[in-house]
């Protein structure tokens, strides 16, 4: 999924569960649960050379990475003391996006890098139609707009 669901989610759990021993592992987990849903994302066959990686890596770094932080800022920021919760569920939220760039951009293969980057495309579920590839990511929004 984009930054903008993946993002929105980490931060709703950080702040609804502020145990990080207990928080974090659930957010890693939405990680990958929401990559198991069929989506359109940025990345969408980087690791199959089908995009271009210099407009996906333009793509998220000016319009859905942004969008990501504007999103946790109006949800949970927004007209309220800074928490710093939101903020780390939304970092570990992007974290196992993160953690590939090197896998995908500067060709690095360290065996923990091809095996992470293995088991995340092996999670990693999408489709090329946009409409219905966004609206997962639409309605995961709506959710957390909803019971944060």
């Amino acid at each position: 999924m984009l930054s903008i669901a993946h993002g929105p989610t980490g931060a709703l759990i950080a702040s609804k569960i502020p145990n990080p021993f207990i928080s974090i592992p659930l957010i890693l987990a939405s990680h990958f649960l929401e990559d198991r849903v069929p989506h359109w994302d940025v990345g969408q066959g980087l690791t199959s050379r089908r995009k271009s990686k210099k407009a996906a890596f333009l793509q998220e770094l000016f319009f859905d990475f942004p969008l990501s932080i504007l999103l946790v800022y109006l949800f949970f920021q927004a007209g309220r003391p800074f928490d710093w919760r939101p903020w780390l569920g939304w970092f570990f939220g992007l974290l196992p996006d993160f953690l590939e760039f090197p896998y995908l951009f500067l060709e690095y293969r360290s065996p923990f890098i091809k095996k992470f980057a293995a088991f995340h495309t092996w999670m990693h579920r999408s489709t090329p139609n946009r409409f219905w590839g966004l609206l997962p990511q639409f309605l995961v929004l709506l959710v957390i707009l909803l019971v944060r």
